[in-house]
């Protein structure tokens, strides 16, 4: 079964679609071959997977780990959701832009992002699942955010009232983290 890439957006996103094979019994699909992200220039190691419920409007993120340095290759397996990448590396032509779009179990689209940037989602169907494959183990030491709806990256959430953590409430803005001595780990 084939793997595609669909597109590429701000030097290191990538959109995948996996080829599915159905039938009146149901669907099958690879979500990850080590051979063909290889052949799509995505030599990746993954080292964890995550698996997420939420319900409607609730808005994770925009979150990001730099050490180990984690990428994440995002997938919505019930439910719809809208993800969210922002580029968070320092010199990268593209710094502060964002990529979204609407991934579901019924679109089968996978995002990858790799490290140095911040990733989030917003659930948009009454429950949502996502799973995602990280390529560095979670270090609560090593982690943080950026704020959901700093003015300066302007990111058009497809919500107006989100359910927040107090954690994501408090974000800091992306100008806070580029002046701390951490962000020098995100480097174009």
């Amino acid at each position: 079964m084939e793997l595609k890439k669909v597109s590429e957006h701000l030097n290191g996103i990538v959109v995948i679609m996996p080829e599915v094979f159905q039938d009146e019994r149901g669907f099958f699909l690879e979500s990850y071959r080590a051979d063909q992200f290889k052949n799509m220039d995505l030599d990746l190691h993954f080292v964890q997977e995550n698996h997420s419920g939420s319900v409607k409007n609730v808005l994770r993120g925009l979150h990001f780990q730099w050490e180990p340095p984690m990428g994440k290759l995002m997938r919505v397996t019930a439910g719809e959701a809208f993800l969210v990448a922002v580029d968070i590396r320092k010199g990268s032509p593209t710094i502060g832009k964002w990529f979204g779009e609407i991934v579901s179990a019924k679109n089968r689209k996978q995002i990858w992002a790799p490290a140095g940037f911040a990733r989030g989602f917003c659930v948009l169907s009454d429950f949502a699942e996502l799973q995602y494959m990280t390529t560095g183990v979670y270090s609560n030491k090593a982690e943080s955010g950026i704020l959901w709806n700093d003015p300066e990256i302007g990111i058009e959430w497809p919500v107006t009232n989100p359910i927040l953590s107090g954690k994501d409430e408090k974000a800091q803005t992306l100008s806070e983290w580029m002046s701390k001595p951490d962000s020098d780990n995100f480097k174009y």
